[in-house]
């Protein structure tokens, strides 16, 4: 049977696939444009978007397994929702579904109250998922990588709680494993959640630290005030999208995303080696640079 990969395209869901791939899965994706993609060619093509039932339905055809993961849209709760009931209807139960560290407690934050509630429908209507539940995610730094290095500041106020950054290769790491799990089980597995963390928990201070001993030079932090960070993202992205980025910013400084007592270990467990850290990641930034 199929793995149907949703989310394919991004930072996480290529990752996924190369993967499930290494593992020699049968993979589908479902993109919007098939023809700017560049999958390998053992990989099934389904062209449509989450809102096209017809594609939709299309895409569960011959599939198992889903691994579920939605962009950050207007219209994310709608779209996870049809998919999932979609799928139900496509006798599909067995979901690896990314979700966000500690969901049900920032409601106020758009797309984590999306993922509280797409893990209370998997969860009430009997499907056998795996509830990938990751922090703050490493690879997000690119997007701040100009102002670090060029600008000597780190600018993300991520506050002195501490947030244990995750690599995306560790996520999909960890989701291919799941979906493998799930996939060849013999029967229907109950939900299970696996908290997703790097191996470090990290504070703005400490974070510019880190720049300032890969770079040589001192690299401060911006400070734990969202309103600047906020301004900033509206230059280039839609200004509901960074106003949503600043209401998660505050749960960073008034919450954190501190791992459970035994969260790195599992991880570790799971992957048999190390997680990566942010320290790896920036120096391998630095250099590309």
């Amino acid at each position: 049977m199929t793995i149907l990969v949703i989310g394919a395209t991004g930072r996480i869901g290529r990752h996924v696939v190369n993967q499930l791939i290494e593992r020699n899965a049968k993979v589908r994706v479902l993109t919007r444009d098939a023809a700017k993609t560049s999958f390998p060619e053992s990989v099934e093509i389904a062209q449509g978007e989450l809102l096209d039932l017809d594609a939709l339905r299309a895409a569960f055809k011959g599939v198992r397994t889903l691994f579920l993961l939605n962009a950050v849209t207007g219209d994310e709760f709608t779209q996870a929702l049809i998919t999932l009931n979609i799928a139900k209807e496509a006798g599909v139960e067995r979901v690896v579904y990314l979700s966000v560290f500690n969901a049900e407690n920032s409601v106020n934050v758009p797309h984590f109250a999306v993922k509280a509630g797409g893990e209370r429908m998997l969860s009430e209507m009997g499907f056998s998922a795996t509830i990938l539940r990751p922090t703050y995610f490493i690879d997000n730094e690119i997007m701040i990588k100009d102002v670090v290095l060029n600008h000597g500041v780190y600018p993300m106020p991520i506050g002195s709680k501490g947030v244990a950054m995750v690599d995306a290769r560790d996520i999909a790491e960890v989701a291919a494993i799941e979906l493998i799990r799930r996939d060849q089980a013999s029967e229907l597995l109950p939900v299970e959640t696996i908290n997703l963390v790097g191996p470090d928990t990290l504070t703005g201070p400490k974070v510019a630290a880190i720049w300032s001993e890969v770079l040589g030079r001192d690299i401060v932090y911006g400070g734990d005030d969202p309103r600047g960070f906020e301004q900033n993202m509206a230059s280039f992205m839609p200004k509901w999208t960074a106003y949503e980025m600043r209401l998660m910013a505050e749960r960073y400084v008034t919450d954190g995303m501190i791992p459970n007592e035994g969260d790195v270990e599992r991880l570790v467990a799971m992957l048999k080696r190390p997680l990566h850290s942010y320290r790896e990641f920036a120096e391998s930034l630095a250099w590309a640079s």
